[in-house]
Parts: structure tokens; sequence; C-alpha cells
């Protein structure tokens, strides 16, 4: 072995990576923003979880229990309730996450003890939030967890009974498989297109376009539109999967179901053509799109809980349209919320697909330069 020619072919290397500025950026960028989430932005310490509180009782120790439990900072008691009916609208729309319910006759239960005289209601597609009612459960005002469990799904735990609405038996499948739909989505759809595009100018394909009247719009769209068949096909799958296998239930229209995926396939798959912009060879591009998957995943709330990150990091998630895929589907699949219900998310996904696709439309040009 010749140390010299080794040398060089080694300098070679260097210098076409100092070239390549996407992969020199990958390889500060990837790490950068690996140490950024894990250390910073994802944070299992459950905080400000939406919530209501019912207090039928109005009386000088209801309000500080209410107190207490706010001071926790664990839930952030934004809505004061009047009526059962509305914590359940509540809940069913995905604006709360728990409620906090103190009955009128609160002070006779803490005197007689005969009853659990107050309940925290959860959202139990959400396991984070069954999480937070255990915390809540902990504290001495609370009282103090058995140490042997209970089989019962309406778990009472010392002074407090945790009901779990939409999941009483509180088994991670169907947490995990709503959620699922769209990390598959994500990675397929954004991946396949952005590869696709690249991969005509690649091939040389793009000279044959040039001579045709074809204009960019209809160029980014004719190759979009062939994924969209792609992704309902990836959903159905999942569906059945999901319901024959895990018993994963669809409380909600299946229509709804299938809406919701629409407008998430067509939102990841502009994303993947304005990521086709950006790359010149399919290499860049599947680089890129990975990119894109670790933050859509990791804030999204699919893994960890969306309320326990910091503020600039929750604004990065609203970004993302995984992050509006996730409460929709559980939205409607578990909670059997309708779209009507759930449309400021489902408009978020419209803005994020506008927005990128004409971006996209607009940096795409018949050039081969």
């Amino acid at each position: 072995m010749n140390l010299r020619r080794l040398l060089s072919i080694v300098v070679k290397e260097l210098r076409q990576l100092r070239r390549d500025r996407l992969t020199f950026a990958m390889i500060v960028g990837i790490p950068t923003m690996q140490l950024l989430l894990f250390g910073y932005a994802i944070n299992l310490d459950i905080r400000n979880l939406e919530a209501a509180v019912l207090d039928q009782a109005q009386s000088v120790h209801s309000r500080e229990i209410v107190a207490a439990l706010a001071q926790t900072h664990v839930m952030n008691f934004r809505y004061r309730l009047d009526e059962p009916q509305q914590l359940d609208a509540l809940l069913r729309a995905g604006k709360i996450s728990a409620g906090l319910v103190i009955p009128p006759d609160f002070e006779r239960r803490m005197i007689v003890r005969d009853r659990v005289p107050m309940q925290i209601v959860v959202d139990g597609s959400d396991q984070v939030t069954q999480q937070a009612a255990r915390q809540l459960a902990a504290l001495p005002l609370a009282g103090v967890l058995d140490p042997g469990g209970t089989s019962n799904p309406n778990q009472t735990v010392g002074n407090v009974e945790i009901v779990n609405f939409y999941n009483p038996e509180r088994l991670a499948p169907v947490n995990t498989v709503p959620g699922l739909i769209g990390v598959i989505l994500t990675m397929t759809m954004v991946l396949f297109t952005a590869m696709a595009i690249v991969r005509e100018r690649e091939r040389g394909n793009l000279e044959f376009l040039i001579a045709t009247p074809v204009s960019p719009g209809e160029l980014t769209i004719g190759k979009v539109l062939p994924f969209v068949g792609i992704g309902l096909i990836q959903t159905t799958v999942v569906l059945l999967l999901g319901t024959l296998i895990f018993h994963v239930p669809i409380r909600g229209t299946l229509l709804d179901v299938y809406v919701i995926a629409l407008v998430f396939i067509i939102a990841s798959l502009s994303l993947g053509v304005f990521i086709s912009t950006l790359a010149q060879t399919q290499f860049q591009s599947m680089q890129l799109a990975f990119f894109t998957f670790l933050p859509q995943i990791l804030l999204s709330g699919f893994m960890f809980p969306y309320a326990g990150m910091p503020w600039p990091a929750q604004w990065l998630a609203e970004i993302f349209p995984m992050t509006h895929f996730v409460r929709l589907i559980r939205g409607v699949m578990l909670r059997g919320a309708g779209v009507a219900e759930l449309w400021p998310e489902l408009a978020a996904l419209g803005v994020f697909t506008v927005i990128v696709l004409s971006i996209a439309i607009a940096r795409t040009r018949k050039r081969l330069d």
C-alpha cells in the first residue's frame, strides 16, 4: 500500500465533501438537531396539560383543592365549567386532556368517606394524560397510591377516582396505532416524492419534458397525484391490521378518517416536492427527507408529551403536518369526534399544503442548470 496514493484519495474525498454543501451541512446538522431535541425539547415531565374544572360544590375546601392542583402546573385549568355535558364536549373536541370533577356533596363525602369525593376524568386515548392523572393522585391531598394496584379501569386511588375515557383498558396499541398511520405516511410520502422528482433530473428525463408544453405546476402536481393513491392504500392496510390484530376502535366515521388521511397525504407530498427543489441527487433528497422525519416524530406528541415541551419546541411542532394529523386521527378514531369539531387542525394542514406547494412550484424550473 502506497501511503502517498492513499493520502491523495483521502484529500480528493474531503474536497468533494466540501463542494457538496448539503452533505456537509447534514454532518453538522443531524447531531446538532438530535442534541437539541433530546436535550432541550424532549421533556418527559408532564406540565401544563389543557384541563377543565367542574366544581359543583363551590365550597372553601373545593376551591382549595383546585388551587393546590393548579399550583403543581401539571394541569392548566383553562376552562371553568358549569355542567358535565360541557366537559364531555371539550374532551371529545380535543380542547382539553383532563377534567377535575367535584360533586355538589363534596363536603359530606370528605366527612363520611363512603364515596370518593372527586374525580379526574382523562382522555385515555393519550397515555401521557393517564400518567399525569396518576401523578396528581399521588399527591398528599389526593391520597396515596395503592401499592398493589387495581384491575378496575376506572381506578380509585385514595380520595380520587381516575376515569379513563375512550381507552378504559389502557391498551398501548389503542394509543399508538392511529399515530403510526402518520409516521408511515410521513416516511413514505415525503421520501418517495422527493426521490421521484430528482430521479427525472438524474436520468435525463427532464430534457424531454423541456420540449413539451407542460408547465411547472402541471409537472409538479402530475408527479404527486399517483402517490395519493399509494398513501390511501397504506392507510387502509394500517387500519385493517390495527382493527383485526390489535382491536383498535374506529369510533368516528370512516369517511372522516379518509378525509383526514387524504389532506395529510397531500401535505406530506407537498413537503416532498419542496425537498426535491433543494436536492440535486437522489442521495441528497433522501438525506433531507430523513432530516425532516426526526423532528416530526419527536415533536408531534406521538412519542413524547407535547405539553412537556418548552414553547419554542411547541411553536416548531405546530409547523409540521404530523402534529396536526396525530390530533385529528386520534380525535376521530378514538374519541368519535367529527371533522367539523376538529376543523382548526384540518385548516392548519391545508395552509401548510398551500404555502409549501406554492413555494415548490415557484422553485420548479424546466431547466437543466
